[in-house]
C-alpha cells in the first residue's frame, strides 16, 4: 500500500483546450461553393464567431458532409475528382445535376428537436470509457439535453451483440470493431460509424509476480496471454509484440479471448502468464500484488488508439439531431479528460460500485500517471493515458492490416474505402472545429512502431513486410 499512496501526487498539462463560442451565424440563404463542398468545413472559416449552441451551423456541415458521401463514396475519390477537373469545373458540374443549395435547405427544414432523449449507451467497466462514463455523473449529457443510461457490460462480445439488436443506441467499443462489424467479421456484416476515439494510450502488458525472471519475451515460448477481444488492439499489439522478438502468437503462446473484469482473478489462479489488458486491471494486478506491469502499450506505439465512441449508421441516419447532441456531449467530455488538473476529480466520479468498481487510488493512479509498477518502483508517466477523440482514417488502415496479417480479413481490402466509411474523421474535424477546439489538418498520418515505418498509402506492402504472418 505504500507504494500507492506514494504515487499519488499532482498531475501536469492539458492536451488541448475546449471552449465555446458564442457569436456570430451563419446566413442560412447562402448556398455552399464547390470550395466549400470539397472539404467539410466549420462555419469558422466563414464567419466571423460561429456558435456551437446553434445547432443549424452544424447541421449545415453535417448536409455538406452527406451529399459530399453519397456524390464520392470517400474522401479519396472526392479529391481524385477534383484534381482531374479543377474545382470551377466540378462545381458546375455537380450544379448541373443536384440543386445543392436546395438539397441544403430541405435538411436545415427538417431538422427540429431531437427525435429521442432517452438513450441506452454501453460501456465495458474499464478506463478507457472515462469520458462515456463520467459524462452521466458529472452533468454532460444533461448539458445537452439527453437523458442517458449508461450500461455497464460484462464484454464486448456482448455489447457488440447489444449493439446490433437495438438495444444499445451507441456504445463504448474497441476502435478495431466498428471496421470489423461493416466488414463482417465476426458477425452479419452490418453498416457502423466511428466518429471519436475516446482514448490513446492506456494499456499494458502485466506478468504473473512469478515470472518477475522472465522479462525477456524471447522466453514466453508456452505462455498462454489473455486479451479482452479479438477484434481489439490488445490483440494486435500483443501479437505486433510477440512477433518482433521472434515468436508465433498462434504457434507459440496461447492467446484467450478473456473479459478485462476477470483478467486479475485468472492471472492469480495461475490461468494466465499474462495479459494484455486494459486498465484498471493493470494496475489492480499490482495493487492485489498478484502482477507487475512489464511494459505499457505506449511504449510499443505511442499514441496509438484504443477504445471508441461507435453508433450504427443506422442510428445516425434515423436519429440525426439526437446523434448529433450525443456527439457533442462526447467530444466535451472527452476534452474536459483530457486536461491533467480534471483526472483526481474524474477518478472519484468513475470508481463507483455502478461504473468501475475500484478503489478510488487505482483509478488515480491510472489517470494521472503517477502509480506503483509492481516493481517496487513509483513511475510519473502522465502520458500513460490520454483522451483525444481524432478519429485518424490511419489508425483504420494499420488495424486493417492486422487483421489481414493474422487472417481475420481475407482477400482484397479497400483500406482506404472501408476507413473513410467507417472512421468519420471529416465529420468530427468540422464538429470539433464548431466547439472550438483545433482538429488536424490531415487525416492520414505515417507512425514509427518498435522501428518500423507504417505508411498508410502502402498497406499491403507493409504486410508483405512481416515475416511471421497468416498466408
Amino acid at each position: 500500500m505504500y507504494e500507492h499512496q506514494a504515487a499519488l501526487s499532482g498531475a501536469e498539462g492539458s492536451r488541448f483546450y475546449a471552449a465555446e463560442s458564442t457569436q456570430g451565424t451563419a446566413p442560412r440563404d447562402q448556398g455552399p461553393a464547390l470550395e466549400t463542398l470539397s472539404d467539410l468545413q466549420s462555419p469558422a472559416s466563414q464567419s466571423e464567431g460561429p456558435s456551437w449552441d446553434n445547432q443549424e451551423e452544424v447541421m449545415v456541415n453535417v448536409a455538406k458532409s452527406a451529399l459530399l458521401k453519397g456524390l464520392f463514396g470517400t474522401d479519396m475519390n472526392r479529391r481524385n475528382f477534383l484534381r482531374a477537373v479543377g474545382s470551377t469545373t466540378a462545381a458546375a458540374a455537380i450544379a448541373s445535376v443536384i440543386p445543392i443549395d436546395k438539397a441544403i435547405a430541405n435538411i436545415l427544414d427538417a431538422n427540429g428537436p431531437l427525435e429521442k432523449t432517452n438513450l441506452n449507451v454501453g460501456f465495458v467497466p474499464i478506463t478507457c470509457a472515462t469520458p462515456i462514463i463520467m459524462a452521466k455523473p458529472m452533468g454532460f449529457y444533461e448539458k445537452y439535453g439527453l437523458n442517458v443510461e449508461v450500461i455497464k457490460t460484462a464484454g464486448w462480445a456482448v455489447s457488440r451483440d447489444k449493439s446490433l439488436s437495438g438495444e444499445y443506441d451507441a456504445a463504448h467499443m474497441l476502435t478495431p470493431m466498428p471496421l470489423a462489424i461493416t466488414a463482417g467479421a465476426g458477425s452479419a456484416a452490418t453498416p457502423w460509424t466511428m466518429p471519436a476515439v475516446e482514448n490513446i494510450n492506456g494499456q499494458a502488458i502485466v506478468l504473473a509476480t512469478k515470472h518477475l525472471d522472465k522479462q525477456d519475451p524471447t522466453k514466453w515460448k508456452g505462455f498462454t496471454f489473455g486479451v479482452p477481444f479479438e477484434y481489439s488492439m490488445h490483440n494486435f499489439l500483443l501479437r505486433y509484440y510477440v512477433a518482433e522478438a521472434g515468436l508465433d502468437p498462434d504457434q507459440d503462446i496461447q492467446i484467450r479471448v478473456v473479459p478485462p473484469p476477470e483478467m486479475v482473478a485468472n492471472l492469480s489462479a495461475g490461468n494466465l502468464d499474462g495479459y494484455l489488458s486494459p486498465d484498471p486491471f493493470n494496475q489492480r494486478a499490482v495493487y492485489d500484488g498478484v502482477g507487475f506491469i512489464y511494459k505499457l502499450t505506449k511504449e510499443i506505439w505511442p499514441g496509438h488508439p484504443c477504445c471508441a465512441f461507435a453508433a450504427s449508421q443506422k442510428f445516425i441516419d434515423e436519429t440525426p439531431n439526437t446523434f448529433l447532441a450525443l456527439f457533442r456531449s462526447i467530444l466535451d467530455a472527452t476534452a474536459f479528460s483530457s486536461a491533467a488538473e480534471n483526472r483526481s476529480e474524474i477518478s472519484a466520479a468513475i470508481s463507483p460500485k455502478n461504473y468501475l468498481n475500484q478503489p478510488t487510488t487505482v483509478i488515480e493512479q491510472v489517470l494521472t500517471g503517477r502509480f506503483a509498477d509492481g516493481l517496487g518502483n513509483v513511475r510519473n508517466e502522465p502520458d500513460r493515458i490520454d483522451f483525444d477523440p481524432f478519429p485518424y482514417h490511419s489508425f483504420a488502415v494499420w488495424i486493417l492490416t492486422q487483421m489481414k496479417r493474422w487472417g481475420y480479413i481475407e482477400g482484397d481490402v479497400n483500406y482506404a474505402g472501408l476507413a473513410e466509411q467507417v472512421y468519420l474523421a471529416t465529420d468530427a474535424a468540422a464538429v470539433m472545429k464548431d466547439m472550438g477546439m483545433t482538429p488536424p489538418t490531415t487525416t492520414y498520418e505515417s507512425y514509427e512502431i518498435m522501428g518500423k515505418t507504417f505508411d498508410p498509402t502502402m498497406p499491403e506492402a507493409y504486410v508483405d513486410s512481416f515475416a511471421i504472418k497468416r498466408g
